[in-house]
């Protein structure tokens, strides 16, 4: 490992600060995660730094001497950020806080776990100051909190415990997931924007399932997500293997796997028992529309998150409503019918909850909505027309393409290692012809321009305004989309059979 004065010797965004603060005479240390991730060699684009005072100003010296923009985070405890651009346009911020106590251990006892309450004090020679042992824990990869009421002092750090485990690949030590147990209840306080940041950056890593799992465990999930935890009441029947609940992480796991096959990444394990062969299958289906997909999924939504975040999310909430469908017949057979329409308001309410934006709130409902249409599609006698494909994509849009893969990732966690090649076999062949559809015709114009309007038909037909007029150009634009008709000649002979 490259030694740590050598390496921010390096690093002229770092040298800068250094000067500034030395250039005033104020103590300054490098505290946190840039120090957990310089001790791993990790790539770096936060970088925290405690002052001794003045942290204001000196954010704002700094970025004057970068070129860099400068903005007050919190005046009122004289904490600012710099923003530096790179040439390929990604983002470096430097935060300058004010040390918190009366002394450097002070302020390091007040921060969440021992990896990030090392300090590297800036100057000559930059010094490891580690007063609670983090380089031990990093060393063995354990998540250990600094005091036994870390987490009553800020609750959303028994998330980001959770969150911190997956992306660096850690444990938390025993004792630290008894004291989350103590205090899970707590989290029902925290900031709605900040339990909804934690958990979307934990449903954005590729294994997001195993930390869900642990949220479980550690009695966090249901303060957050509580129609999901309240799967675990309700039992399914075959060709289920799995209650509701399992089935529901399996489902996630599954999907995760697809998007890891989708963006071209290398396929984390599926936690899903199933044959070798559906697995072949979802990558070579998959593998003609890698790119365009990779873009889909990895897009913003609402200029915010992934839209990968927003289809895990759909997946945790698809079987939210199955125990108010639960119903047994006559003969006493489990049925949960309805249970897409009846929980994609419930998941679309449950998001908006967690103040996620307008589009991911409307990208959960559809998809919630319509996670049974590629079954159906699959077992129609007619397979997946033209026009069946237009109807698809018309209601449900780029969400459509979520929709398939959520819809694999269901018949494999459904079915597991009982899935039978000839079933599956017509819903991997209506998703492979739902994509074709999609990125051949679809994609640009899932609605096309219509060749006649209603006051062309009024015209030429003699009928008067009403709703029948509105009917009849929808039937015009699925045929159009279905290659049918293609002149406004063709339109209108196509309305005046139907009048």
């Amino acid at each position: 490992m490259i030694p740590l004065t050598e390496f921010l010797s390096r690093d002229p965004l770092i040298q800068a600060a250094v000067a500034v603060c030395a250039e005033r005479a104020i103590g300054a240390c490098l505290v946190g995660g840039a120090v957990r991730d310089l001790l791993q060699s990790r790539p770096i684009h936060d970088w925290d730094l405690v002052v001794e005072r003045d942290a204001i100003s000196l954010a704002r010296a700094t970025a004057d001497r970068l070129g860099a923009a400068f903005y007050p985070l919190d005046e009122e405890r004289d904490t600012g950020r710099v923003v530096a651009y790179d040439a390929d346009g990604s983002r470096t911020f430097i935060d300058f806080a004010l040390r918190r106590g009366s002394d450097w251990r002070t302020d390091l006892e007040a921060r969440d776990l021992t990896v990030n309450a090392m300090a590297l004090r800036l100057g000559n020679d930059a010094e490891l100051f580690d007063p609670f042992n983090g380089r031990p824990d990093l060393e063995a990869r354990l998540l250990r909190v600094v005091t036994e009421h870390s987490f009553r002092d800020d609750h959303v750090r028994m998330m980001r415990a959770v969150r911190l485990a997956g992306e660096l690949g850690f444990q938390i030590e025993p004792q630290t997931a008894a004291l989350i147990r103590r205090d899970a209840a707590l989290l029902a306080n925290v900031s709605v924007e900040r339990a909804r940041d934690e958990l979307a950056r934990l449903l954005a890593l590729p294994d997001a399932v195993t930390g869900v799992r642990q949220m479980d465990d550690l009695e966090l999930l249901a303060q957050i997500l509580p129609e999901v935890t309240a799967l675990k009441s309700v039992e399914q029947p075959r060709p289920h293997h799995w209650p509701a609940f399992e089935h529901t992480l399996l489902v996630l796991g599954a999907l995760e796997r697809n998007i890891a096959i989708a963006v071209g990444q290398d396929a984390i394990l599926s936690y899903v028992p199933a044959p070798a062969f559906v697995w072949g299958d979802v990558t070579r289906t998959l593998a003609d529309f890698r790119e365009p997909l990779a873009a889909h999924l990895t897009r913003p939504l609402g200029d915010e998150r992934p839209a990968l975040v927003s289809l895990k999310l759909a997946a945790l909430l698809h079987d939210c409503a199955k125990p108010q469908t639960h119903t047994v017949d006559e003969d006493g057979h489990t049925h949960f019918y309805g249970h897409e329409d009846a929980g994609a308001p419930v998941a679309a309410e449950r998001v908006r909850a967690l103040r996620f934006n307008k589009a991911e709130v409307e990208r959960v409902r559809v998809i919630v909505a319509n996670h049974m249409r590629p079954q159906q599609l699959a077992d129609a006698d007619s397979g997946v027309t033209r026009r069946a494909a237009y109807r698809y994509f018309r209601d449900t849009r780029e969400a459509g393409l979520d929709v398939l893969l959520l819809a694999l990732a269901d018949h494999i966690a459904t079915h597991g290692p009982d899935v039978q090649p000839d079933r599956w076999a017509r819903r991997i062949e209506a998703a492979s012809k739902l994509l074709a559809e999609y990125w051949t015709r679809l994609a640009k114009d899932v609605a096309p321009t219509l060749l006649v309007s209603g006051d062309d038909l009024m015209a030429e037909l003699g009928l008067p305004p009403g709703k029948r007029i509105g009917e009849l150009l929808e039937v015009i634009r699925e045929a159009q989309a279905a290659g049918e008709v293609g002149t406004r000649g063709e339109a209108i002979m196509l309305a005046r059979r139907l009048v």
